[in-house]
Order: structure tokens, then sequence, then C-alpha cells
């Protein structure tokens, strides 16, 4: 092979490799790019992520903190109910022990306090409207150990002996019966069936009848007695 074919191959080599220098930091340089643009995603995804679970746990703070201060005006409700439930029951008994009260020192006074419910003829139910009283006597008793209430039945003098002590008789049943309904202990209650024994009216006077249908309660605070009936 002669000078000036190897002069030429040594040029179309140096051409070539001149070439491939140039293109090469072009390559470089895109590559550099490539991985640039995949770290900064990767960046911002992992940013984006570490933002949402701040803002789920904000949103979570703040839906309890709701729930906590709906419990808290909840709870505060409660206890201005339950404040005003307790001061009406200390003022109701408060007011039950000074008529207690009340009816201790009458008692202790007097020895003796009573209270009278009329009935219709032939009949030994208590009338409608003397009920409330009864029962509120009847509370009343409940709450002094120290008392007991003497139950007397009487009648008119109409009808033999036998049917007005019986007419009697259940006339005061019914009257315990009330005062025990509403606490009074059976064995502070003492009955007595009278019948027409004591009766001082005229005959014919109905008027005066009437006022001898009845049943006499007396609040007792010493002394015994027992459950009694003319026989």
């Amino acid at each position: 092979m002669t000078t000036f074919a190897s002069t030429i191959r040594a040029g179309v080599l140096g051409v070539a490799l001149a070439g491939a220098a140039a293109a090469w930091p072009a390559y470089a340089c895109g590559e550099e790019r490539n991985e640039g643009s995949k770290q900064s995603a990767a960046a911002g995804a992992l940013l984006g992520d570490r933002y949402h679970r701040q803002a789920q746990a904000r949103a979570a703070l703040a839906a309890d903190l709701d729930k906590s201060e709906a419990e808290r005006e909840r709870l505060t409700r409660s206890v201005t109910q339950l404040d005003g439930t307790l001061a009406q029951a200390q003022t109701t008994h408060t007011q039950l022990e000074a008529q207690r009260t009340q009816l201790d020192e009458t008692v202790q006074h007097t020895d003796e306090l009573s209270f009278e419910v009329g009935f219709r003829t032939n009949d030994d139910s208590i009338p409608a409207a003397r009920v409330p009283p009864l029962l509120k006597l009847g509370g009343l008793l409940a709450s002094m150990p120290q008392a007991r209430a003497r139950i007397a039945g009487y009648a008119d003098p109409r009808g033999s002996d036998a049917y007005n002590d019986e007419l009697s008789l259940r006339r005061a049943q019914a009257v315990a019966a009330v005062l025990m309904s509403a606490g009074v202990p059976g064995e502070r209650i003492l009955i007595e069936a009278h019948g027409k024994t004591e009766s001082t009216s005229a005959a014919g006077d109905l008027d005066a009848y009437a006022l001898e249908r009845r049943v006499t309660v007396r609040v007792e605070l010493h002394g015994s007695g027992q459950v009694a009936r003319r026989d």
C-alpha cells in the first residue's frame, strides 16, 4: 500500500474520532438532565404525600376538637339539669321536713291531732275530695316513727246494732288503707268500730245523721292501744 493511501485512512479516522468526541458531551448532558428530572419528580411526590398526611392529621384533630367541644357542652347541660334536680329535691325535702316539724310541734303541744272524714248513707267509700288530705297526713305520719293513728268509725242510728258495727268498721278500714298506701306501717294504726252507740241525734234529724256518719283520725305520740270494735 502506498504512502498516499495510508495518509487518507489516517485522515478519515481522525475525522471520525473528532465527530464522536463532539457528540459525547451532548449525550452525557442528556443523561444528567433525565436523572435530575427523576429526582425532582421523586422529591415532589414525597413532599406531596407528606402534605397529604399533614392535611389528614389536621382534619382529624379538628374533628376531635369539635367532638370534644360538643361533649363538653352536653356535660355542661347535664350538670346544669342535675343541679336543678338536686335543688328541687332539696326544696321538697326542706318543705316536708318543715311540715313534719310543724306537725310534731302541734302534737307535742296538744298530744293529739284530729282529722275527720264524712260518709254517705249506707256507704263506706271515701269521698274523692278527702283522699288528698288523707294521703298528706299519711306521709307526715310515716315520717314520725313515734306517732300512731287511732281511727274510729261511726254510723247514724238507723239500722241494727250489728249492721252499724260492721259498717263503721268498714269505714275505718277504708281510711286506714289510704294511710297505709302513704307509707304508714299497719302496726302504727289502731282501728275502732263504734257503730251507732255514740249517736245523739233526734229521730228523723237527717242533718244530724250526716254528722254521725264519719271516721275520725287521731294522731297520738304516747300511750298504747289495740285494734278494737264493739261486739
